[in-house]
């Protein structure tokens, strides 16, 4: 339709494409730091890889960056603001300047770095940081205010990252969870644990917490209590495969709740008994409770069972089950060959029949005295007959 007079013509879409375009390109690209690499622009992913030449995280990342990623680095100690512009002389006066020089970066990988300190506020300045990787570096020492400063933390992972810090590590872990309110993904994956922090059952927002391949044998009553939510909010998820689990009577309550929750355990079905030695590599969820008895003092171990009764009464009806099937089995054939069997019987008893008769005539034959052969003459007496003619 044509434009009325004294009406401005409107913009088509292409021209305001086009003007965006060139606003676009009258900006100066920030340019990619030393050492690292930008795939699609600073804005979509920033990637630093430099093997022991890269001592401290980059300097010069463009602050407009959404996707950080530094692997297979050098950085040992992460010292507060240290992707604010702090350093080992000048972090405090980084912090106090409040300088955000990345207020954009929602991810940060730190991937085998050998990181083995993070101090606290180390993360100081990533006010949109949404998810944090420090897996596979050897930490020992966590500041408790590490993650202070992560309001919008939504993924934390740490897997196989807490094994050599013991539990100081863990102690200091436990603290430094407390800020993170908005936490939905925690992965604590082979870090040899014996429990899990307590602070880290209680992140009201949590969804999943990844548990698997440490050194867990169950989880207490206070723990499952933990992983329950009030207000609507959903239960989270847990992954404990392969973990040693003590199978004894201490596992009775989660050996309940999981049968009543087992959509919350995704890899339940994964679960097997590490002790006893009679359970050893049996499925968890397969498991009767009466078969997780409790260890006196003079026991080999705690969660020690004798499988006595429920299992062995068990075996004893399996096997009667098996003769009595059997049984029937063999009784089915001799029915549908009963007619045969009836005939194999008549001639058994005619051949029998027969033998016998033959026996008693011959029994006669010998008993009869007329039969008897005549005894033979002396020699003596038949040398001197007359009739003899010598």
């Amino acid at each position: 339709m044509a434009p009325r007079a004294g009406q401005p013509e409107p913009r088509g879409p292409l021209l305001q494409g086009l003007l965006l375009v060139a606003a676009a390109l009258s900006q100066p690209a920030a340019p990619c730091p030393f050492q690292c690499y930008c795939f699609g622009g600073p804005k979509l992913l920033l990637r630093c890889a430099s093997g022991a030449e890269l001592r401290q995280p980059p300097r010069d990342v463009p602050p407009d960056a959404r996707n950080l990623t530094i692997v297979g680095a050098n950085l040992t100690v992460l010292r507060a603001a240290a992707f604010a512009g702090g350093d080992a002389d000048g972090e405090e006066e980084a912090a106090a300047e409040g300088g955000v020089r990345l207020p954009l970066l929602t991810a940060l990988r730190l991937t085998h770095n050998n990181i083995e300190v993070v101090e606290d506020g180390a993360f100081d300045g990533l006010p949109s940081l949404a998810a944090l990787d420090l897996s596979h570096n050897p930490l020992r020492a966590l500041g408790v205010g590490a993650f202070r400063g992560l309001p919008t933390l939504r993924s934390l992972q740490l897997n196989h990252a807490l094994a050599r810090g013991g539990p100081a590590l863990l102690a200091a872990l436990n603290a430094a969870l407390v800020p993170l309110e908005e936490l939905r993904l925690l992965g604590l994956a082979g870090n040899a644990l014996s429990h899990l922090p307590p602070n880290a059952l209680l992140r009201p927002r949590l969804e999943q917490l990844d548990a698997r391949l440490n050194a867990l044998a169950g989880l207490g009553p206070d723990d499952l209590r933990a992983l329950e939510r009030d207000g609507g909010l959903p239960a989270p998820r847990l992954l404990l495969a392969d973990n040693p689990l003590r199978c004894g009577c201490a596992a009775r309550p989660l050996l309940a709740w999981l049968r009543n929750a087992t959509e919350r355990v995704p890899d339940a079905r994964r679960l097997r008994c590490a002790h006893p030695p009679q359970l050893h590599n049996r499925p968890f969820l397969d498991l009767d409770e009466a078969w997780l008895h409790c260890a006196d003092s003079n026991a080999k171990g705690p969660g020690d069972v004798e499988l006595t009764g429920p299992e062995l009464e068990a075996s004893y009806v399996f096997f009667g089950l098996v003769l009595a099937l059997i049984g029937l089995i063999f009784l089915m054939v001799l029915y549908l060959n009963r007619r045969g069997i009836q005939r194999w019987m008549r001639n058994l008893r005619e051949a029998c029949r027969d033998q016998m008769e033959g026996y008693h005539y011959r029994y006669e034959q010998d008993a009869d005295p007329r039969r008897a052969p005549a005894p033979a003459a002396p020699a003596s007496s038949r040398a001197t007959s007359p009739s003899s003619g010598l």
